[in-house]
């Protein structure tokens, strides 16, 4: 599944979202406590990864010498960084921040985050992201317990519908960019662009049960069932609710910046191809 579809000078940008607003301590030491840095970090270097694919299927049997610079504006780690500090807090206004941060900051919580740091680094690689598939799989035809464990993480947070919707967000954002160039003449609408994007939602839900399941078995293998159902609970604490929720806010409002800001990149060269 790709997880960073996803300014540029001179680019046509969409503005989705307000402006941030500026990051609080409290927030700030929260974001500290999930490595929100590291994320950005792989979420950069996944960005990159993504932008040769995306050339060689829009610029085929072409190079476009810009093209990594542009890349390095519009996945500039500063800017995400400001960005979701910035929209996470926003998120977390009113919310209990402090209860959150003491889950994350120490046991369980801080073991989960550097556990799902280190496997969102090793799913980089195709082949250990293909054997945790298989794995998984395994573990759901056996109906092992921690699998079962592992499906009620996921639906405690919400995992396949809230990625589902933020994929979908992005990829019309990614569309809508491209079409904002020009690079589609006056043929398509952005009501055309909804439709094609609706319907790869099925296709787009199982390649996300898939990755979530693969991810998290692989990923929580180090901790026990008990750690693994103490996660579970301050999931759906009205902390955990609020966090989770933010968490998606925060993360949707960046990559649809980034998608549209892609597209419209993307659709800026095709444009001078066909010049």
């Amino acid at each position: 599944m790709n997880k960073s579809l996803l300014a540029l000078s001179g680019a046509v940008a969409l503005n989705f979202a307000a402006a941030p607003a500026l990051a609080t301590e409290a927030t700030d030491a929260l974001f500290d406590a999930l490595r929100f840095s590291d994320v950005i970090e792989i979420m950069h270097e996944e960005g990159v990864e993504y932008s040769e694919e995306l050339a060689e299927d829009f610029f085929p049997g072409r190079t476009v010498a810009e093209w990594p610079d542009v890349i390095d504006v519009i996945y500039d780690k500063d800017r995400m960084e400001t960005e979701l500090r910035g929209y996470f807090s926003d998120a977390l206004d009113g919310k209990d921040v402090e209860a959150m941060t003491a889950f994350f900051s120490d046991g369980v919580g801080a073991e989960a985050v550097t556990l799902e740091i280190s496997a969102r680094r090793a799913f980089m690689d195709e082949e250990i992201e293909a054997i945790a598939n298989e794995n998984a799989v395994i573990a759901a035809s056996d109906e092992t317990d921690r699998y079962l464990l592992i499906e009620e993480f996921i639906k405690a947070n919400n995992i396949i519908e809230s990625n589902v919707v933020g994929a979908l967000n992005s990829n019309f954002a990614f569309f809508v960019g491209l079409m904002s160039s020009g690079a589609f003449g006056d043929d398509i609408t952005e009501d055309q662009i909804l439709a094609d994007v609706w319907s790869s939602e099925g296709e787009i839900r199982v390649n996300t049960s898939e990755w979530a399941y693969s991810f998290l078995m692989m990923a929580y293998q180090p901790l026990s069932d008990d750690e693994v159902q103490t996660y579970i609970d301050f999931s759906k604490s009205p902390a955990g609710r609020q966090m989770n929720v933010a968490l998606f806010e925060a993360y949707d409002q960046m990559l649809e910046r980034i998608s549209s800001e892609l597209g419209a990149a993307t659709g800026r060269y095709m444009m001078q191809q066909e010049l």
